[in-house]
């Protein structure tokens, strides 16, 4: 089998990449909907692939690998290899988590980030948002919320932080949290812990931006509250390095469970973070680390350091939700839960098939059992949502 193609449609922002091959089979990844402006660097990599035979992902992947980078840089690469491991799940005839050792577990726990529609910073509308979410169908026994730097907080609240507020949606604000700061952070978490109770457990996303005596100042306050974990306080979102020793100082300093990783790409950029012990929690997207491969490899690694795993990727589409789902099938046993991928659009459930009528039941998500990652376009009904400039996608 040889790969005679390489495409790549933005559908509803979400850049979609489809390979195709002499045999007819094709394979499909995606791309967080916040990146429809990486479309042209997948199609740069189209003529690296051509020819090869899409069944041997590795030795494709390694024509290519080195040509990514920290988020969103890592995307491409990483949507190509889990069309790669769609289309050879196809021709071997059985579900993705079989080529990657088997799975260890029939359902996978999913976190909801976010979940709720109520607006404001203040700690009653924190409540209130945490409410709405223990109150879903879904049934779900881990959300994730933000604070601090990853929210409206530093422009809601007057003299948040030593420095001027910036906007722009790419995490700009960094510095020292004034008293008020600190305290207003630490007042919002715990109105949200006490909403929840015990039943639903509650992680934090609080940057990147936050200085390190902030870091410690916060996780220590919230010690007794048993946190899941606070997330990205340092480094984070568009984050282009990593910082172990700041997050070590961190991590040794209280009981509360730190987590970062969303924006590192590659096994070997987790690397010091594992061996200086500067986190408990890693959380790797797989639509920007390099794929579902490369996570398995980091999760093993990590297990062998006494690190927890809790991946990313609440915007990586439905495609992405299944690599997600084959991912976490067979993840060693310190996985926690994943970041349950959702879009932001109602129709994009109706273009695409092989999922189940509701997704998530009681907080886990079935692992898919179709052959490949499980899921596929309707193609008639998906064709309705193309650029013209991308019509010929599905030919």
């Amino acid at each position: 089998m040889k790969i005679t193609d390489l495409k790549c449609a933005v559908i509803g922002n979400s850049p979609v990449v489809r390979i195709l091959t002499d045999e007819g089979l094709y394979g499909h990844g995606q791309i967080e909907e916040s990146k429809p402006y990486v479309k042209p660097q997948v199609l740069f990599y189209r003529d690296l692939i051509l020819g090869q035979d899409p069944t041997d992902v590795e030795r494709v992947m390694l024509n290519i690998r080195r040509m990514g980078a920290f988020k969103p840089w890592g995307s491409a690469v990483s949507a190509i290899e889990m069309a790669l491991w769609d289309i050879a799940g196809k021709a071997a005839g059985v579900p993705v988590y079989k080529l990657l050792g088997g799975k260890i577990r029939n359902k996978v726990r999913a976190y909801l980030t976010g979940g709720s529609s109520i607006p404001g910073s203040q700690p009653e509308d924190c409540a209130a948002r945490v409410k709405e979410v223990k109150a879903l169908d879904e049934g779900y026994t881990i959300t994730k919320q933000a604070v601090a730097f990853h929210s409206g907080m530093p422009h809601a609240v007057d003299n948040y932080f030593f420095g001027e507020p910036q906007s722009g949606g790419r995490y700009l604000n960094r510095g020292m949290l004034t008293e008020r700061g600190l305290q207003h952070t630490i007042d919002c978490a715990i109105a949200m812990k006490e909403a929840l109770g015990d039943e639903v457990g509650l992680a934090l996303d609080c940057g990147p931006g936050m200085m390190v005596p902030d870091a410690i100042r916060l996780a220590r306050a919230l010690e007794s509250q048993h946190f899941m974990w606070l997330e990205d306080m340092i480094t984070g979102d568009y984050t282009p390095y990593v910082l172990a020793d700041l997050y070590r100082q961190v991590t040794e300093s209280t009981s509360t469970p730190i987590h970062t990783g969303e924006q590192i790409y590659l096994r070997q950029n987790f690397k010091d973070l594992f061996e200086k012990q500067a986190i408990n929690v890693a959380g790797p997207d797989p639509a920007d680390v390099g794929g579902i491969a490369e996570m398995k490899w980091i999760a093993e690694y990590a297990d062998l350091h006494g690190i927890l795993m809790a991946p990313h990727g609440v915007i990586d589409g439905l495609f992405g939700l299944a690599a997600h789902v084959h991912m976490c099938a067979v993840m060693p046993q310190n996985l926690i839960a994943f970041e349950c991928p959702r879009s932001s659009a109602e129709w994009w459930y109706d273009i695409v098939s092989g999922l189940p009528e509701k997704i998530v039941v009681d907080g886990f998500v079935d692992v898919l059992e179709a052959p490949g990652l499980g899921v596929d376009f309707i193609e008639e009904e998906a064709r309705r949502y193309l650029d013209e400039e991308d019509a010929g996608f599905f030919d």
